[in-house]
């Protein structure tokens, strides 16, 4: 299963979501993309194999995942302090692959009707979701 995690400003959620993943579903094929360099070597870090930056990695890698995760501002145009373009939006969105998005109250966006849990809680919660769907 080829599973892709995006995230911008600091990539510190993808970096935690990808440490839960790789812990918990070693089998997946994870790719990090990041919206800026910043995010990118930050989830690198975190200890993902692959990774890239940028509009384009992110629209190529949508037509070939599985499953997307990230902040729920990556299927918004102009979120994550405008990091997020149309095209990228668009992307994610269009994409066949199962999203889950990770409800993140920040940068101009409200999520009407979730509670505001703890980063922990939300990451827990996303990677549960993954390995039904691994498990399936």
């Amino acid at each position: 299963m080829k599973v892709i995690v995006v995230d911008g400003q600091g990539g510190l959620l993808g970096a935690q979501l990808i440490k839960e993943i790789a812990a918990q579903l070693p089998s997946v094929e994870l790719t990090a993309i990041g919206t800026n360099a910043v995010a990118t070597a930050t989830m690198l870090k975190a200890g993902v194999k692959n990774a890239a930056t940028g509009e384009n990695p992110l629209v190529v890698a949508c037509r070939r995942a599985d499953v997307i995760v990230g902040p729920i501002g990556i299927v918004i145009a102009d979120a994550l302090l405008g990091e997020i373009t149309p095209k990228m939006a668009e992307a994610v969105g269009q994409a066949e692959a199962t999203r889950i998005l990770i409800p993140m109250n920040k940068c101009g966006n409200y999520v009407a009707g979730v509670a505001d849990y703890g980063l922990s809680t939300l990451i827990a919660d996303a990677v549960a979701k993954l390995k039904s769907l691994v498990d399936r």
